[in-house]
Parts: structure tokens; sequence; C-alpha cells
């Protein structure tokens, strides 16, 4: 491990982060050194933001509030985030400190092989295997910001949204138990405890801001880890902008709905619920994640404003407005802190649940995945008359996640032959054609090999029956709406920021050691006095606590 304690001298040289503090900024998360005991963990996940894009943009603005977080703590330059790098494996590794085979959750949208179909209220003799959907589709009214909760005013009426957004999930949507014959919610699917449960569990209160109410699965088993959960949905209509588009398909609206999350966490600052309602108290673990940037990075365009990076690594020109973006917004969190007179016991960590790939444009080749595997359950039924088709689920991103009606040796390796003996013509960052050779991927994983991938046993219920692993630049879409993807595990999706600023925590400090980004979960509860080992993804899978100290 090579860790070294920047003097302000270098750190200036280097980028410059140190000309960021000065006496007219809060003295919040600037360089400090006199730890204090931490009463208070602010956690934020910049989604898609990668470690190169932080470096690149402190260099750039060495007086920004990032450059101030980074300079007041400690910044391990070689983290990495789970393996899918999907938003809900990465939130949960984050929540639990485990992986996803030890977890359970493998991405947003999965297939069970044990559970009933949704719906299913007479048990008996029912087949088992279902879609395990955590995605706005749960949502009893998804073209809604409030999920279908039906408040007036919205969407800037959206701070009143409840906290239990269990109340707003459909049931009639969920897997169901064959045990018990009733419907799993997104909590009971989670197989280990998280962070919110042991904090509950020593009468400290939590607190936390995502994206669609099934992050209630942040909950726990307990299903009452967070005592404040407020889940605007992101897939619903954006109200002001085009008709048909949700939040995510113009950057502004983005942007706007990362406010109302960063609104809800300034009033968790100042003591009150995330709707500014009720006065009970600044909670110890709470949080956010943010969009616009993982936006700015998918869209080709938007507000005139080219998406994406100009070339390796370098943001272009809508990305730096996001970043310009996410720096406003935290320097606004962090100054609330200060203002509140909670320097001294906030620990902020920074954070991604995923990157995004590619961040070389000239690297792109969007592959419309749907032929694929028409193509394999084609070929399949040609060889087996009348069977199934041997695709039962498929999540397609910059990797492919297949499970299969037949999971048998036999059938997982003849899916692997088949996609690797595809090529094909997929289209570039310009929409030109462009070659694709063995379906665009460069590794595959079948049957026990991916089991083994993910340390689980064969014939586990809901590990993929096939993993690929993507060729670098290839991403699984039907049309060109769309320039990077995540949830596969080339560096660009894996390789993320970590930063551990504030209370508690020495500053100034660069690890070079390579991190996951799990270890987050063990080190909050540490930094709060809790023991890391209650939970129980620390003890199964080891996980250590990141060396802030």
């Amino acid at each position: 491990m090579s860790r070294r304690h920047v003097r302000p001298a270098a750190l200036l040289a280097a980028t410059g982060v140190l000309t960021g503090v000065t006496a007219a900024q809060p003295a919040a998360f600037a360089a400090s050194h006199h730890p204090a005991a931490t009463r208070h963990v602010l956690l934020v996940s910049v989604d898609g933001l990668h470690q190169s894009d932080l470096a690149w943009y402190i260099v750039r603005h060495p007086k920004s509030a990032l450059a101030r977080l980074v300079g007041g703590g400690v910044e391990y330059t070689h983290a990495s985030t789970t393996t899918p790098s999907d938003s809900f494996p990465g939130m949960v590794a984050q929540a639990t400190g485990g992986s996803p085979g030890t977890t359970g959750v493998y991405y947003d949208d999965t297939y069970n092989a044990v559970l009933l179909p949704a719906g299913t209220t007479k048990c008996k003799g029912v087949k088992p295997g279902v879609e395990v959907d955590l995605t706005e589709d749960l949502d009893k009214n998804q073209t809604s910001i409030d999920a279908g909760q039906g408040l007036a005013g919205l969407p800037d009426s959206v701070l009143s949204m409840t906290d239990h957004p269990q109340s707003l999930i459909n049931a009639s949507k969920l897997p169901v138990d064959p045990k018990t014959c009733k419907p799993v919610y997104p909590h009971s699917y989670l197989k280990v405890n998280t962070i919110f449960e042991v904090a509950r569990q020593a009468g400290l209160r939590t607190a936390w801001s995502d994206k669609h109410a099934a992050y209630e699965i942040l909950n726990g088993p307990s299903g009452t880890g967070i005592q404040d959960l407020f889940t605007p949905e992101i897939n619903s209509d954006a109200l002001g902008y085009a008709t048909g588009n949700d939040w995510t398909t113009d950057n502004r609206a983005t942007e706007q709905y990362d406010g109302y999350k960063v609104k809800a966490v300034l009033n968790e600052i100042d003591g009150y619920d995330h709707s500014r309602t009720h006065k009970v108290g600044t909670p110890a673990i709470f949080g956010l994640n943010f969009q616009s940037v993982s936006t700015a990075q998918k869209l080709p365009a938007s507000d005139g404003l080219t998406g994406g990076y100009t070339v390796k690594s370098v943001p272009g020109p809508l990305l730096v407005k996001n970043l310009d973006f996410v720096d406003t917004e935290i320097g606004a969190l962090t100054a609330e802190i200060a203002k509140r007179h909670l320097t001294g016991s906030t620990t902020v960590i920074l954070s991604a649940k995923h990157g995004q790939s590619p961040t070389d444009p000239a690297a792109l080749t969007r592959i419309d995945d749907g032929p694929l595997l028409d193509g394999l359950n084609a070929a399949w039924k040609k060889l087996h008359p009348g069977g199934a088709d041997l695709v039962t689920h498929a999540v397609d991103d910059d990797a492919m996640l297949l499970w299969l009606s037949d999971r048998s040796p036999a059938a997982t390796a003849f899916a692997k032959k088949y996609l690797l003996a595809q090529n094909g013509t997929g289209t570039d960052i310009n929409k030109a054609p462009k070659d694709y050779t063995h379906s665009g991927l460069s590794e595959v994983y079948a049957g026990q090999a991916a089991a083994d991938y993910f340390h689980v046993k064969p014939g586990d219920g809901r590990v993929p029956d096939l993993f690929g692993v993507a060729q670098y630049g290839i991403v699984y879409t039907g049309g060109t709406k769309k320039i990077a993807e995540h949830g596969g595990s080339d560096s660009d999706d894996l390789a993320v920021p970590l930063v551990v600023s504030g209370a508690s925590v020495p500053s100034g400090v660069h690890d070079t050691a390579h991190v996951e980004t799990k270890q987050i979960a063990p080190t909050i509860l540490n930094l709060l006095g809790l023991d890391p080992r209650s939970l129980r993804a620390v003890r199964e899978e080891h996980t250590a606590v990141l060396p802030v100290r």
C-alpha cells in the first residue's frame, strides 16, 4: 500500500487543492490536523463519476467544494465498485459491506428460479421462476414523481412525499414466497442486514434519499432500517419538460430532480425530517445520490451541449456543466453543516454506485442485443422442437446477464458457444456502421463458471446462468440515444472516487492501495463507534474498514 500525507505546498503543486481553503470559506472539510469524534456521516453517491473525473475537475478548480473535500480528508485513488456495476448492487454494497453473491442483489432487474410469479395467491403446485423487478415498474404510479402518493402541486410539492415508500409499491407486481405465499418486498429480498439497521438498533437516527421507491431495500430484512427514506421517482414524467420524457432525458430536468434530494438533505442537516415538517435531529447516517452526471455521460446531447467525453477521459461541455452543478450542491451541503456547527462531528463520504463506459468516444460500439438473443433462442429451439425459449430473462447494458430456462451444463455451454460465434454490425458515436465480433463479448462465464465468478453454489436461485464481459466500448442498445452505460467490468465502470473527509479523519492523505466501495459500510459503523461485524456481509466476506486513521 502506498499512502502519503500531502503537505500544503506539495498539494498545491500537484492539484492546487489547498488554494481553495481560505478564511472566507466554510471551515468544514478544509485541512484539519486534529480529528474529532464522528456523530454524523453524510454519504454522497455521484452516480457515473470516475476517479479520473474528480482528479480532472480538481486540477482545474482548486478552490472548489470538491477540492476542499479531498484536501480535508483521505482520498482513495484506486477504489472499485461492484461487478456487475449496476446502481442496485453498487448501493447495496455501500450499505451492507457485501458483494452480489452475498447480498443476493445482482442488478435492479433480475430473475429468481425459486420464487413464484407476481400475483400468485394460491401457491400449491405453482411452477417457480419469476422476474424480480426493482425499478420504477413497482410504483403504484410510475408516471408521477411521487410514485402514486397523489400529492397536489407536483413536482415542487414532492418534498411532502412519504418517508415510508414501501406504501407506494404495487404489491401485485412483487414476486411471491412459496413458503408463505406472500409478496416479497425489496427489503425482504435482501439477504443481509444494513448499516441503517445497525444504527437503529443503537438508538441512532437514519435517513436516505434515492431514485425509486424500490430503494426501500436499504431498510434491510427488518424493513425498518431507515426512518426517513425520500424516494422521488426519477423515471416519472418530468413536468414542465417535453411530453413523454422522464427526468433523465433532459439534463436540466435531471438537475432539477437532484435539487429536490439536496433540499431534503439540507432539511435533515438542519435537524428536520426531509419535508421540514418535524424537528427530529440530524441523522447519524444520511445522504443521497446524484443522477445528473450520469445522464450527462449517457446523453449524446442535451440543452444544446454535447454529452459524454471529447477524447479519452476528458469531459465534454454537458458533463463539465454537471460537474459544476454537483460541486455547487456539495458546497451547499458542507456550508450548511458548517452553519449548523456540525463540522467537528460530521464525516462526509463521497463515492459512486457505478462509473460509466466508455470514456473514450472513439471506442463506442452500440449493438442491438435483441437479434442476438432471438437468434440464440431460434438456434436452441431448432435442436429442441416445441421447447421453450432458452433465454428466460436478460439484462444487457455494457455487460450481458442471462437466466436460462434450461440450466444444465449442456444448455449453458450452448449459449456461450453461440454468442461467441456471432459477428455483426453496430453503430459508432456518429451513428455510422461499425463491425463487432463475438457478440461484443471478451469473455463469457456460463453455468458453474458463472456461479464460481460470483462465489455462489451452482444452481443458486438468483445467480445468472451466463455472465458476459463486454469488450471495451460496447453498449447494448437498440437505438442511438445513449453513448455510454454501466453494469460491466471495465475500469470505466468500476474505477469510482472514494473520499472520506471531515471529523475523525486526517487531512491531505492520498492512498493508492486498491480498496472497494463495499468497505464504506463497515467504515461508517466504525466512525460512529459501532461494531462493523454487526453486519452479516462483513463477517462472511471479511470486509475491512477503510484505513482512515
